[in-house]
C-alpha cells in the first residue's frame, strides 16, 4: 500500500463531519484503513461509505469507558492492530460564568478531557504491546488564551495539552509517540453558528487574514501520523494562521 500511511489502521473519533471526517479522509488517501467513530453511529456509516474501501463507521461515545474500550477492541480484532488514534470528538456548552450551568460545565469536561484519557488509556494499552503508535489530541487555541464564554471549553482544552505531555513522557519508551494540535478559527459547523459579528472580529485578527479550513488541521495530523514525525513527542502544533503567536 503507498501513501505516508500505507497498512495502517487508524481511529478517529468524531469524525463523522468536520475536521474529523477531513483528517479521516486525509488518512485514508494516503493509504490508511480508516475507522470514523462517532457518536451518531449512522452518520459515521455514511461517512465511511463514501471513502468507499478501507473505511469503516462506528458508533462511540468518548465520554464512557466501556464504548471507548469496545472501540479500540474491535478495531484491533478486525484488522489486528491499531497504529493511529485521533481523539477528536468534542461539543460546545457556551456561557458566559455567571450562566453556565454545572451540567454544562461538566458536559465539555467529560467529551473532551476524560474522552481523551480514555482515548489515549485504551488505544496506548494496544499500542504499547505493538511497540508503536501515535495518538493525536486534538487541544484549540482556546486552550492556550482563554475565550470569553468558554471557561469549560478553554479548561478542557487545556487540561489536553497538560495530558499530552504527561502521556507522551510515560509512553516515549515503548515507541508510542503522544502529540496534539492546537486549531485557531477553522471553517466548521461549530464556528458557524457563531454570531457573523463575532466571526468576522477574531478572523480579522489573523495574522493571514483568513480563517482556517479543516484539511489544514487533516495536514498536520497527517504528518503527527506518519514516520515523518518519528521524533516527535510531546508536541503542541498550533494551526492558526499565527493568531496568538
Amino acid at each position: 500500500m503507498t501513501g505516508l500511511l500505507g497498512g495502517k489502521t487508524a481511529i478517529i473519533t468524531g469524525a463523522a463531519t468536520g475536521i474529523g471526517l477531513s483528517i479521516a479522509g486525509q488518512f485514508h488517501a494516503h493509504g490508511a484503513t480508516v475507522v470514523l467513530a462517532d457518536l451518531d453511529g449512522s452518520k459515521s456509516v455514511d461517512a465511511a461509505s463514501s471513502m468507499s474501501e478501507r473505511a469503516y463507521g462506528f458508533g462511540c461515545d468518548v465520554a464512557d469507558e466501556d464504548s471507548v474500550q469496545r472501540l479500540v477492541d474491535e478495531t484491533v480484532r478486525r484488522f489486528g492492530k491499531l497504529d493511529i488514534y485521533v481523539n477528536n470528538a468534542g461539543i460546545t456548552r457556551d456561557a458566559s460564568l455567571r450562566k453556565m450551568t454545572t451540567a454544562d460545565f461538566d458536559a465539555v469536561i467529560a467529551v473532551h478531557l476524560r474522552g481523551t484519557w480514555l482515548g489515549v488509556r485504551a488505544a496506548s494499552a494496544a499500542m504499547r504491546d505493538a511497540g508503536s503508535g501515535s495518538i493525536i489530541n486534538m487541544s484549540s487555541l482556546s486552550g492556550k488564551s482563554g475565550n470569553p464564554g468558554q471557561t469549560n471549553y478553554s479548561a478542557a482544552k487545556a487540561g489536553i495539552v497538560g495530558l499530552t505531555k504527561a502521556a507522551a513522557k510515560e509512553l516515549a519508551h515503548k515507541n508510542v509517540r503522544v502529540n496534539a494540535i492546537q486549531p485557531g478559527l477553522i471553517r466548521t459547523a461549530m464556528t458557524a453558528a457563531m454570531p457573523p459579528e463575532v466571526f468576522a472580529e477574531r478572523e480579522a485578527a489573523i495574522p493571514m487574514k483568513r480563517a482556517g479550513e479543516p484539511h489544514e488541521v487533516a495536514g498536520a495530523a497527517l504528518f503527527l501520523a506518519s514516520d515523518l514525525s518519528s521524533y516527535m513527542t510531546g508536541a503542541v502544533l498550533e494551526v492558526g494562521g499565527g493568531r496568538l503567536m
